[in-house]
Formats: C-alpha cells, sequence, structure tokens
C-alpha cells in the first residue's frame, strides 16, 4: 500500500504553514484538519497527520501531527520513518483508508 498518494499530499501541504501555497500561518487546533491516520496492525502505535512538505533535497515527507505511541506527544515524524517501522508479527505501517477528517482539537478530547 501507498502510504501517501498525490492527492493526500496536498491537502497535507493546504495546511502546511512554510509551504508555498500552504495556509501561510500555524492554524489553531480547532481548525486544523487531522487528514489521515497511519497505523501499526500488529501493535499499538498510531500516527494521525494534519500538515506534511517535502524535503527538496531527500524527497522525505516530514508530518505534522500527533503519535499515539509509548508516550502520546504532539509533533514531526517523517514518511521514511513509517516505511521503516515494523510490528511485533513484523507486519508494516498502513494508512486508515476509512479515516474521515476531524479537526485536531477533537483528536486530543479524544485522549483527554
Amino acid at each position: 500500500m501507498k502510504l501517501v498518494t498525490k492527492e493526500l499530499l496536498k491537502k497535507l501541504q493546504a495546511q502546511d504553514p512554510y509551504f508555498e501555497g500552504g495556509c501561510g500561518r500555524e492554524l489553531p487546533e480547532d481548525e486544523l484538519k487531522v487528514v489521515c491516520k497511519f497505523f501499526t496492525p500488529d501493535a499499538s502505535w498510531t500516527w494521525y497527520a494534519c500538515s506534511g512538505s517535502v524535503d527538496p533535497e531527500t524527497g522525505n515527507i516530514q508530518f505534522f501531527g500527533f503519535v499515539d505511541g509509548q508516550f502520546p506527544e504532539l509533533g514531526y515524524f517523517w514518511l521514511s520513518d513509517l516505511e521503516s517501522v515494523r510490528g511485533g508479527l513484523g507486519l508494516p505501517v498502513e494508512r486508515d483508508l476509512y479515516w474521515k477528517e476531524i479537526t485536531l482539537k477533537e483528536l486530543m478530547e479524544k485522549f483527554n
């Protein structure tokens, strides 16, 4: 499964304050949408991406979002990291194809 499609990348870039053509500002959590969800099917890690941009030197994508893992946190993570992670049975990270966008505020309320 391809973790990031061209269409998905456009949605992520649209919310990136630093991407040319992006929103141009940091959006508050009640406006910032969680665009996609990645997860390990055989472990308890989940990554929720709000924005993303491509590193022009490497082609790697850096996401901003919420990571629900050993120590849940809001921050940055890379596509290359998602592609290299394996769960307990050796399964790769997948993208939730049925994810419905919610705001970051709504997501964070689920974890409080």
